[in-house]
């Protein structure tokens, strides 16, 4: 759609092939230049151009082309810079902004500086990450680059005012632009483009000089094709390409055939678990690399075929979040598996890794949090089969088994992975950095640097004490005795890893319980944990056995159909194999004391966690206060509970809860405010709320939920549909899908009319 006033008053596109006659194509149907002027050596390109009405004005001189221009984009192949930022310099205005679509930026960018004089500093290198099969003015199309990527190298000496008016052209005109330093961008396009076009010209051109090339050809199956396909590109373009980045493309090449290498010795000595590390690691990151590229979880893209992702791709781009639509009513009923619980996935990984054999593990949750564990032991030399439904194989290293990472390690999202890897890797003989996204390198890591510092760990955070975080390796490490300031589950874990590698013992006293998840655990893979009240010790120097476990279900996943069930008359629903550590089980005491009939079934033990299966019927509920010492062992599960209080007999008061406020939302406040869109009567206080409760009939009305980004009160409000009277909408979904894949599948499935839109 065209906007209401130009961007630029003149755009001048010098090489009107794809690239730039895509970029004339675009600007012209979004209005976003006031006249289209277009120069190439080309007399027939630029009659062509001018038939289809890409442009207004075209000229084979260059410097008449690009007189009058206010930005000028120069598509021609890098070769051909220099000489195109030579003709035009001397006709440039003092105003112009130039900028460029070549492929490799450090000779573009060198030639600029030669030849563009006063100019230069209104260069802007770019490079737009989009093609077709097809070339020339031809083949232009204006959504070439709607949601692709475009990447700015803007050099030292670069006005910012100019890259910023460069950004807001490509973001105009649909795609997504990202910075990045030009020699980082000439590498990462190395490895990641031009060594493949490298490796597919020389397949082919070795496979072809064979005395049997003819049959190889006929008989090549579907993934000779696919790979060799880009051999069909322009030998000149790629070329230049080769010659012009030849010192990255070279490096490139030398860090395959060291892989190569590799893999070689392994199949001719037959070594397996060097096989299966290569290819279980190629594997997943080729998801990683998908993922990013589609917009869509690793989880996603594990499973998908790269049209699927294409389809996803295109979809992301015109809504990215998605929204529930429930209809009122309803029961649960039957048996349903919920997400495996993520403190425990993240631990299986990190002591199968440590143990002596290999480790099965049934029920991981295939999240993002749990997969950057994953990801980072598989960077550290463990193989590691799977995930594939919940199952995986970890074949361990033992403890001091693991082999220093060759780049950092990415951590996500996840506090949990970065605090917990903080101390095993305290005790590594090698160097290690752990960084994240943009939210985790916001968090503070100093309350878990400090007591590994004080066990001799030599730890770096930023001044802020954030990511990223360094880890110099390599020095002894003395047992300690700990007591925490504040509660902590994440510093515990992180300093028991530590006490693995410590001389003598290692102590940690809780002010109040946390979750024992890392004690448990040891102590199913045959570490010695003493336990005395407050205080969990270790000594350093032990082993680790593989063994076979089972992660629970995430109670903190159940309690929404806990609650469901309770709410919906006429409903009864089996969660099996529900974690109830009895650091988490505050929802099931809750709910109870409220009336609920919720059974435990089946109590056992599954690699040292007590794990039930729980049975819930839908019964009469009444308000309560709910009691203080309950409340840091149901932190996560109140928005659900407050769900359940707005449909009990009498009120609900809830105080000591302040820490609600500052989870991934202002849980309190972003309850109170869908409580009150969907009719309930509360009243928030600094550190919690009361809800008054209907209890019978509908006890909410219908209405639109914002969830805030934040994937409980997501769910929370879907459970609500169980007993409204018409129905509810939910915006901003997202989150569901990482923390608890297959929610609204498993929901629908037991009963809830819920469908998702986006």
């Amino acid at each position: 759609m065209a906007q209401s006033a130009p961007l630029f008053g003149q755009v001048t596109v010098i090489g009107l092939g794809l690239i730039g006659g895509s970029l004339a194509a675009a600007l012209r149907n979004g209005g976003l230049a006031g006249r289209l002027v277009a120069g190439s050596r080309s007399a027939r390109t630029l009659e062509r151009g001018l038939a289809m009405g890409l442009v207004d004005a075209a000229y084979q001189d260059l410097a008449e082309a690009v007189r009058g221009a206010d930005l000028v984009f120069v598509a021609v192949p890098v070769s051909a810079m220099a000489d195109t930022f030579a003709a035009i310099a001397p006709a440039l205005g003092r105003h112009t902004i130039i900028t460029d679509g070549g492929s490799v930026k450090g000779p573009v960018i060198e030639a600029a500086r030669q030849h563009l004089g006063v100019h230069y500093a209104r260069f802007v290198p770019g490079h737009p990450i989009a093609g077709k099969e097809r070339s020339g003015v031809e083949a232009a199309d204006a959504a070439l680059y709607q949601r692709h990527r475009i990447i700015l190298t803007p050099t030292e000496a670069t006005d910012p005012a100019a890259t910023a008016k460069v950004r807001q052209l490509w973001t105009a005109v649909g795609a997504e632009v990202l910075d990045m330093r030009p020699a980082e961008h000439d590498r990462v396009l190395a490895e990641t483009s031009h060594l493949p076009h490298l490796l597919a010209f020389a397949l082919v051109d070795t496979l072809s000089r064979q005395g049997d090339s003819t049959d190889i050809f006929r008989y090549a199956a579907g993934g000779f094709r696919d790979f060799t396909r880009i051999a069909s590109s322009d030998p000149v373009m790629w070329h230049d390409i080769f010659i012009e980045n030849r010192d990255a493309v070279l490096a490139a090449a030398d860090e395959f055939a060291a892989g190569l290498a590799r893999f070689r010795a392994a199949v001719a000595n037959g070594d397996s678990e060097a096989l299966l590390g290569t290819m279980t690691r190629a594997n997943t990151a080729r998801a990683r690399f998908l993922a990013m590229n589609a917009r869509t979880s690793y989880t996603h893209a594990q499973g998908a075929t790269d049209e699927q992702l294409m389809k996803a791709d295109n979809q992301a781009g015109q809504a990215r979040n998605p929204v529930f639509h429930l209809t009122p009513g309803g029961r649960l009923n039957g048996q349903i598996r919920v997400a495996g619980d993520k403190s425990i996935s993240h631990r299986s990984i990190m002591l199968g890794a440590l143990a002596e054999g290999v480790t099965e593990i049934e029920g991981f949750l295939e999240g993002e949090d749990a997969l950057a564990t994953l990801e980072a032991f598989r960077d550290m030399g463990v193989v590691i089969e799977g995930p594939h439904a919940g199952r995986v194989r970890v074949h361990g290293v033992g403890l001091h088994g693991l082999k220093a990472p060759s780049r950092t390690l990415y951590m996500g999202n996840s506090g949990t992975s970065m605090r917990l890897l903080m101390g095993l890797l305290a005790g590594q003989s090698f160097a290690s950095e752990l960084t994240g996204d943009a939210s985790l390198t916001s968090r503070p890591m100093e309350r878990v640097a400090q007591p590994l510092r004080q066990m001799g760990a030599a730890i770096g955070t930023t001044g802020d004490g954030t990511p990223p975080v360094s880890i110099r390796g390599g020095r002894p490490l003395e047992g300690i005795h700990f007591t925490m300031p504040v509660a902590s589950a994440q510093v515990k874990s992180a300093l028991l890893l530590a006490g693995l590698y410590a001389h003598g013992r290692t102590s940690v006293t809780e002010p109040a319980p946390t979750r024992d998840h890392t004690e448990r655990m040891l102590a199913g893979f045959g570490y010695d944990v003493q336990r005395d009240g407050a205080t969990v010790t270790i000594t350093g120097g032990g082993g680790l056995t593989a063994c076979n476990l089972e992660v629970p279900a995430d109670i903190s996943s159940a309690a929404f159909f806990l609650v469901g069930a309770s709410i919906a008359p006429g409903s009864e629903l089996l969660l099996p194999h529900v974690g109830i550590n009895p650091t988490r089980t505050g929802i099931i005491d809750i709910l109870r004391l409220m009336g609920a009939d919720i059974q435990l079934e089946n109590e056992r033990d599954s690699g040292g966690e007590p794990v039930a299966d729980l049975r819930v019927r839908s019964a009469p509920l009444k308000g309560i206060t709910i009691p203080q010492e309950l409340v840091p062992l149901a932190i996560d599960e109140f928005p659900a509970i407050f769900i359940a209080a707005a449909c009990a007999e009498g009120e609900t008061i809830l105080h000591g809860a302040e820490e609600l406020r500052v989870k991934e939302s202002d849980r309190i406040q972003a309850m109170a405010d869908g409580l009150v869109t969907l009719g309930a009567e509360v009243e928030t206080y600094p550190d919690g709320i009361r809800i008054r409760g209907i209890a019978e009939g509908a006890a909410f009305t219908q209405g639109e939920i914002e969830s805030h980004d934040d994937h409980r009160i997501a769910m929370s409000f879907a459970i609500a549909a169980l007993r409204a009277s018409g129905p509810i909408t939910i915006h901003n979904c997202a989150n569901v899908a990482t923390s608890f894949p297959g929610f609204a599948e498993l929901a629908a499935g037991a009963g809830l009319g819920l469908t998702v839109s986006g």
